[in-house]
């Protein structure tokens, strides 16, 4: 029995029933839907719908049909054949590698999706979707936190990810917007750990200067700590030579440090988020466990890795107990929660800004560069710098009205 292709595109005013009412008249006459699509931007739809048919009267009668129906509902519609041939390219085309890339920014202007899809184009890659994940925002009211972000699913083979990201981080660096690539796989569609770093990530300090501060070495304590997130000196050397310069430093001090934490905007807005659909969350940092459990009931975070200080009748030693948390003893504890929770490494995520980030960074299976220091940025997979740490979720493809429904 021979068949014919069509390509149905519809567009006009959204209104309800619209797709019931088209697909009925295709019921009647037999067809079977071989795709759907529809999207609906400012109540203005556009669908289109790819169907075979019986050729002869029956395919002259459902186009018909579907003319009269479209023209009762007040709707433009458009048909094109479709040959085999091209059907069965375009099937074979979606065995082909899949990708996701978002824009994030304060706000989008066309430039910054301009550049983007153009390196897309320039790779002979298909956008199979784009996709708003931000709420509309008002053009009267001025926003407090305005965020804005898109993703784009694209589809074909890149030979080299490198150059691919490379150009991205261009675009993102001339136009101040983050720019994500990442495989669309089964791990990216299914994260369930999220590690973090305190200091500068989770919270927009690094504590062991706020207690410098308090020490009177505040200057001294302070340029070591750059030196070691700029990855300029070994991060135990340096812990080691700040330690001693909190010696003598009250055990009350660290408490009115705890509960004046600046908690980084997003952040709460984030671990709810997380919590709400079931990621195990855990504070791997350089810092101090005194400073993570705050955190850990604050926000509500599932573990905690840090340094322990040695204190003594009240007063900190200098010193401090056990193995000190670096760089990769944060990777390494990524590796044993996943373990613990039984989750492959490939679910993982890692946040976090330092150059002591950086391993846990490259083993997670998305490590994300948060306002990180330019060598952290320029080595991690994605990064955030445009907006605040609830970034993470538009990363995982998630909606605002998925998040706020939350709240």
């Amino acid at each position: 029995m021979a068949t014919e292709i069509f390509l149905l595109s519809i567009s006009g005013q959204d209104k309800p029933g619209l797709t019931s009412s088209l697909t009925s008249v295709l019921s009647e006459y037999g067809a079977k839907i071989l795709d759907i699509g529809q999207a609906n931007i400012h109540d203005t739809l556009s669908l289109g719908m790819m169907f075979e048919i019986q050729s002869g009267k029956r395919s002259a009668a459902v186009l018909k049909d579907l003319l009269f129906k479209s023209y009762e509902l007040g709707i433009s519609a458009k048909f094109e054949p479709i040959s085999l041939d091209n059907y069965e390219k375009w099937v074979k085309l979606q065995g082909k590698n899949r990708y996701i890339i978002t824009i994030l920014g304060e706000k989008l202007e066309a430039k910054h999706i301009s550049e983007v899809t153009k390196v897309i184009s320039e790779k002979n890659l298909n956008i199979d979707s784009i996709k708003r994940l931000t709420g509309r925002l008002s053009l009267v009211k001025e926003e407090d936190y305005p965020r804005a972000s898109i993703q784009l699913s694209i589809r074909g083979k890149i030979d080299c990810k490198a150059d691919f990201t490379e150009k991205f981080m261009k675009i993102s660096k001339d136009l101040d917007v983050d720019i994500a690539f990442q495989e669309d796989n089964i791990f990216r569609r299914n994260r369930r750990l999220v590690c973090f770093d305190m200091d500068s990530t989770l919270i927009q300090t690094e504590v062991i200067d706020e207690l410098a501060e308090r020490a009177g070495v505040g200057q001294q304590v302070k340029a070591i700590t750059e030196s070691a997130m700029n990855g300029e000196i070994d991060f135990k050397e340096s812990f080691k030579e700040r330690m001693k310069l909190l010696k003598g430093l009250s055990e009350d001090v660290l408490q009115d440090v705890a509960v004046n934490l600046p908690i980084t905007k997003g952040a709460r807005r984030l671990i709810d988020a997380l919590k709400s659909y079931g990621f195990k969350t855990a504070i791997l940092s350089g810092g101090f466990t005194y400073f993570g459990y705050y955190l850990q009931k604050e926000l509500g975070m599932d573990y905690v890795y840090a340094n322990q200080l040695e204190i003594e009748n009240g007063i900190l030693t200098g010193n401090y107990l056990g193995e000190i948390v670096d760089g990769n003893k944060k990777a390494e504890y990524l590796r044993e929660i996943a373990v613990k929770e039984g989750i492959d490494i490939g679910q993982t995520i890692a946040v976090g800004d330092g150059a002591n980030d950086l391993a846990m960074l490259n083993v997670a299976g998305l490590g994300i560069a948060f306002h990180a220091k330019p060598t952290v940025k320029d080595n991690a997979q994605s990064s955030i710098s445009s907006i605040g740490l609830d970034g993470v979720l538009y990363l995982l493809g998630y909606h605002d009205r998925q998040i706020d429904l939350i709240d």
